[in-house]
């Protein structure tokens, strides 16, 4: 095998596993969907941000097995990185909220129409949970009001789940 045939082989190999890692998530997070009772919408949101990764690392596999120079591209991705970083810095608690999102999404023992106490030294709150979103957590009173929760303190907070 000559240069050229090695790297058309490593190409496509690289995007056999980006179809097979991609296609390995989405199971995950269907099940993930499915086993904790979450909205499909939430599940779509995952994939695309799963997707978006795994076409980042695939972009930047097949171009060092075609011989961009490293440095250039870690050159160029920090150049990326550090603009996307200074864009979103005032925006960090959106950051945190979306990686919490994703938490809570994976790996939180609360689910949909769960009811809640979230305890709070200044103010407690008890309510069913309405919806999970990327960014909040809606709880429904017993009085029938409507509280916004973001996903961040969510996580902070300790919670009280009532066993019915």
């Amino acid at each position: 095998m000559n240069l050229l045939e090695i790297k058309i082989l490593q190409t496509l190999i690289g995007i056999v596993l980006f179809f097979l890692l991609r296609l390995l998530m989405n199971k995950l997070i269907e099940r993930t969907v499915s086993k904790n009772v979450l909205q499909k919408t939430r599940g779509k949101i995952i994939k695309k941000i799963v997707f978006i990764v795994l076409v980042t690392i695939t972009i930047i596999f097949v171009l060092t097995v075609w011989g961009i120079d490293q440095a250039e591209l870690f050159l160029f991705m920090a150049s990326v990185l550090t603009v996307i970083g200074i864009a979103l810095f005032a925006q960090w608690s959106h950051l945190s909220n979306l990686t919490s999102g994703l938490i809570i999404f994976f790996n939180h023992s609360a689910k949909l129409d769960d009811t809640i106490i979230i305890i709070d030294k200044d103010f407690e709150v008890e309510g069913r949970i309405s919806d999970i979103g990327l960014f909040f957590i809606k709880l429904k009173t017993k009085e029938g009001e409507e509280v916004l929760l973001p996903n961040n303190i969510f996580l902070q907070k300790m919670i009280k789940k009532k066993i019915t």
